[in-house]
């Protein structure tokens, strides 16, 4: 460690501290995903695989910060003045347990977000051909990150994190798991982009339905690619920040997956055109009388492009066939 690095045990209290805060925000968006998911629909139409994940990432998350408050508590107060070294050097073993712990619990929230993305592309593009390498990704991804845990769990108390066995796992997880997000979100956004010109030639109201989804789909990626190359850049240069960025990356990875489920939401709703009410004068014998109308909703549930995608879908992430639009009146 050199003279201007974050001391461990610094790095371990500034991440806690941080990775609370985001956990906050990341529960007040699981709480606006579970009303996206259910507000308003039945119990058959909510998309239980995306809402199984969203309680996934949740728990994950959860257990992640309490195993990191623990590990805090031990550094500091339990075995501060007992373990070989103090603090620092407690901080500083890669081989204890709640350390391999909260690892683990980040490989397992990687694969499980990073699998939700390839979903959402292969969902929006309706091909396995396109999703071919962000799979070979991810499997990349599995490997590097079970075997990166594995061989800190086997390593001694006096390991560096940055020794030359860990550091080729450690580093092909970083860069597989950003290569896996960027190619994925990139296939998306291209195929939603080229979707909405399309459709644009047809659509008789200037107003975009599906770019919002893409700019908030691109907003997700960047916001994560942005952490994890963070962590990357300080991992390679040893320095001590990546134990911080790494433990930020947990919550992140939450609030990326929720905040693209609610704008998703909000983007639907939208497509409902909203009720029109107003009232009809008429003249009869000199007397103005005013007759109420009925409401009159007028419900688009789709609009399906040549190239048999839609922004129902996408919004629904469930792959399906051609369907042609519905126009539902209400009186």
């Amino acid at each position: 460690m050199t003279s201007n690095d974050i001391p461990f045990d610094t790095g371990a209290l500034m991440s806690t501290v941080l990775e609370g805060i985001l956990y906050g925000f990341s529960v007040l968006m699981f709480m606006g995903t579970m009303w996206s998911l259910t507000y308003k629909q039945h119990v058959r139409d909510i998309n239980r695989p995306i809402f199984i994940v969203a309680i996934l990432l949740l728990l994950l998350s959860t257990v992640h910060i309490v195993v990191n408050i623990i590990r805090v508590e031990n550094g500091l107060v339990k075995y501060r003045d007992t373990y070989p070294g103090g603090p620092r050097a407690f901080f500083a073993d890669v081989s204890e347990e709640t350390y391999v712990i909260k690892h683990a619990l980040y490989v397992l929230q990687t694969l499980l977000a990073d699998g939700v993305v390839i979903y959402r592309c292969y969902v929006v593009w309706q091909s396995v051909w396109v999703i071919i390498l962000p799979s070979m990704l991810w499997c990349s991804v599995a490997v590097t990150g079970v075997t990166a845990v594995y061989s800190v769990s086997q390593s001694s108390s006096s390991t560096s994190v940055f020794a030359q066995d860990l550091a080729m796992w450690i580093m092909g997880f970083l860069i597989s798991t950003i290569a896996a997000n960027a190619s994925s979100s990139g296939l998306m956004a291209y195929r939603i982009w080229t979707i909405e010109r399309n459709i644009t030639r047809h659509r008789a109201g200037p107003k975009s339905t599906m770019m919002p989804i893409m700019h908030v789909l691109m907003d997700a990626a960047v916001l994560y690619s942005v952490a994890l190359f963070t962590a990357l850049v300080c991992y390679v240069c040893s320095n001590n920040g990546d134990v911080i960025m790494v433990d930020l990356a947990v919550p992140i990875i939450s609030i990326a997956f929720y905040m693209v489920l609610i704008r998703i939401a909000v983007n639907r709703q939208h497509n409902y055109l909203p009720n029109v009410g107003t009232n009809v004068e008429t003249r009869q014998s000199g007397n103005v009388q005013q007759y109420p109308m009925q409401p009159l909703q007028v419900h688009i549930s789709q609009f399906t492009s040549s190239d048999n995608t839609s922004a129902h879908e996408i919004g629904n992430e469930r792959p399906s066939g051609r369907r042609s639009p519905t126009w539902t009146l209400v009186k």
